[in-house]
């Protein structure tokens, strides 16, 4: 068994404005550091004094005490962060622990997966950038968005923002890599046969973190149209799909398909195709590819 303290206590630990103001402190001195190598900053114990407003040494010396282990390590250097240390203080100067700010929703590029209609409305709910089609009212993409996000851009640079993290985010998954956490993913394959979205998609990926418990989902097809290879292929054909969102993908729907190609081991082909051109994944039980083949100038009935 771990000796790790709880949650609740670690959490408890930052409920002292002080220990806040140490963490920003540090946070700050590493980023006026001019020379840094890859490892942490490490700040000595007179240089935070320096920087926090605290009464005496001893009170400073306590408080360190306390982020020592969860949130700060301590050398013969001085402090630094640890992982925990570093993500919430990042989260601290970011205002990221703060609610959405407010954002009109918005007309976007795209197409609908159900009914093909192109009047797509981007909104935010909760901590999520929503895609609805305007026509059937479904909803057609959710992806997390962060606060600082959302107020740095807005209208359409904010959609091209979240596009791109978009692609980003299901590449690392498709890497089976949580984009929460970093843990590892486990995913499950499922045939769509009596699901809404039958008659446009053979297969959805449904991907869960084994450490975070985060869940992601999303047609099979649309997985691997991030994979570095169709980023290259339809690069050829003037199409860049790493800064396009999932609800654009179906603009490309028709001429991609999936299929099972074995049970036993399972393994799967999606083949994107361009003109006269295709592109095949060919997919394992994971969802991960295992190759890929081009096919050039093919006859097309």
């Amino acid at each position: 068994m771990s000796d790790a303290p709880p949650p609740a206590a670690v959490f408890g630990l930052l409920s002292d404005e002080i220990r806040v103001d140490i963490l920003e402190a540090i946070a700050v001195a590493e980023a006026e550091t001019e020379t840094r190598s890859s490892g942490r900053t490490e700040l000595a114990f007179s240089d935070i004094y320096e920087r926090v407003d605290v009464d005496n040494t001893s009170k400073l010396s306590y408080h360190l005490g306390e982020l020592v282990g969860p949130f700060l390590r301590k050398t013969d250097a001085g402090y630094s962060f640890t992982h925990a240390g570093e993500k919430f203080v990042r989260m601290i100067l970011a205002d990221n622990y703060e609610h959405l700010p407010a954002f009109d929703p918005v007309t976007i590029d795209g197409h609908c997966m159900y009914c093909d209609s192109t009047e797509l409305e981007a909104s935010l709910r909760f901590q999520f950038f929503i895609v609805t089609c305007r026509n059937c009212e479904r909803a057609l993409s959710g992806h997390p968005i962060a606060p600082t996000l959302v107020r740095a851009h807005d209208g359409d640079e904010l959609v091209d923002r979240v596009a791109s993290k978009m692609a980003l985010d299901y590449r690392q998954i498709r890497n089976g890599l949580c984009v929460a956490c970093t843990g590892d993913l486990s995913t499950t394959v499922i045939d769509t046969e009596g699901l809404p979205v039958e008659d446009i998609h053979s297969f959805l990926v449904r991907d869960e973190c084994n450490h975070c418990l985060r869940e992601y989902n999303g047609p099979m097809a649309y997985g691997v149209a991030y994979h570095p290879a169709s980023i290259a292929f339809h690069w050829e054909h003037g199409i860049d799909l790493s800064t396009r969102g999932m609800w654009e993908l179906h603009e490309f729907a028709a001429q991609w398909t999936a299929e099972q190609l074995s049970d036993d081991p399972a393994e799967y082909r999606v083949v994107l195709s361009h003109d006269s051109d295709e592109l095949r994944f060919y997919l394992d039980a994971d969802a991960r590819v295992t190759r890929t083949e081009r096919v050039r100038g093919r006859t097309v009935d």
